[in-house]
């Protein structure tokens, strides 16, 4: 009986040792996601070769900020021991810290900015930048429009965070806010997220949950309480991945009503082929940008469509991405709205995306 209870025991082990790997295999396609780390090195390349002598992206903050994150989420993981181009770009947003905690080189975008370059300081992991990314996280929740500023609760804005003085809030700018407070790990328990929840709930098409009378019941998000640029109030994909990714963020978990609907609505629109919703393919890379982080986020490996169609997005996207980047390594919209005809913009967008899916 002893070598049949050793085999067993053995065979139980190996089971045990591999099955983490098998299951981390499962996520998507072996050859694929070596394509995706090496489109992520393309990626990279194309951005190192396009660093400016100060070593920003682009002279701006915002888009600095992100294309340091995607170096430093990268499947790489460079560091700033690594060399001038991570210690420069920091240092560049470094030198535009305001007094009041913001870090902007102008007064436009000033949330946007400062919430993506918060993001790429906490990813560095170094314990010298917590201070400015907590003045920065206050600067941030201090923009949120409530009752100090005389927005009551019954206000469609209430809750909502915009670009930074112009206090019109809207989805976009509320759900780069959402991650950098979640991803620098803001005080959970702060009221700033069961306000941001107001804002986010009136602005989806849930009526359930929506108590603005234009809201429809589809589940999927617009722009900003009744309004969408695609016309009307109409849902459309990036803001539908925002909003599912703030709700996540936010602490509202998958069985909530709000969650579920915004994930039919991704069932329902399922595609890579287009921003769906949108017009002429704006918005198209927010759109994969924020599709890679809602759906990590989700949990899910395969979507199922509304056709009763499985799809493992990690492939799709990865396939998606391969086959319209550039043979120079860089992404760009045709349509150039929305700043996507920057190509430092748009490849710092789609290599984070591929490092999420090969997260």
């Amino acid at each position: 009986m002893k070598p049949i209870y050793i085999l067993a025991n053995n065979l139980i082990l190996l089971l045990f040792l591999s099955t983490p790997a098998l299951a981390e295999e499962s996520t998507m396609d072996a050859s694929l996601k070596k394509q995706a780390k090496r489109s992520v090195d393309y990626g990279l390349h194309f951005l190192r070769e396009h660093q400016a002598d100060n070593g920003s992206w682009s002279n701006s903050v915002g888009i600095t900020g992100l294309a340091l994150r995607a170096f430093l989420e990268s499947p790489r993981h460079y560091i700033e021991a690594d060399g001038p181009f991570i210690t420069k770009p920091i240092a560049f947003i470094l030198s535009h810290i305001k007094k009041n905690g913001a870090i902007s080189e102008s007064l436009q975008n000033v949330n946007y900015n400062t919430a993506v370059a918060i993001t790429a300081l906490k990813a560095t992991k170094n314990q010298a930048y917590e201070k400015i990314i907590h003045n920065a996280q206050k600067f941030l929740a201090g923009l949120q429009l409530d009752e100090d500023k005389d927005y009551e609760p019954d206000h469609k804005y209430y809750g909502g965070i915009g670009y930074g003085g112009d206090e019109r809030p809207d989805l976009s700018n509320q759900y780069i806010a959402i991650e950098a407070l979640k991803s620098t790990d803001f005080d959970p328990d702060d009221p700033v997220w069961n306000k941001a929840l107001v804002f986010i709930s009136r602005s989806q098409n849930n009526s359930e949950s929506n108590d603005q009378a234009w809201a429809k019941n589809d589940g999927g998000f617009t722009y900003m309480p009744g309004y969408s640029p695609n016309g009307e109030t109409n849902s459309y994909g990036g803001m539908t991945h925002a909003g599912l990714i703030s709700l996540l963020f936010a602490g509202i978990d998958n069985s909530d009503s709000r969650v579920q609907a915004a994930y039919q609505w991704i069932k329902n629109n399922y595609t890579l082929e287009s921003n769906p919703g949108a017009t002429n393919s704006q918005g198209l890379f927010y759109y994969y940008n924020a599709f890679a982080k809602s759906m990590l986020a989700y949990g899910d490996i395969e979507i199922t469509d509304s056709n009763g169609v499985p799809h493992n997005w990690r492939n799709d996207l990865t396939k998606k991405l391969l086959q319209i980047q550039d043979k120079q390594g860089f992404w760009v919209n045709s349509n150039g709205r929305w700043w996507e005809s920057d190509k430092n913009l748009v490849t710092s967008w789609s290599v984070i995306a591929l490092n999420q899916v090969v997260r």
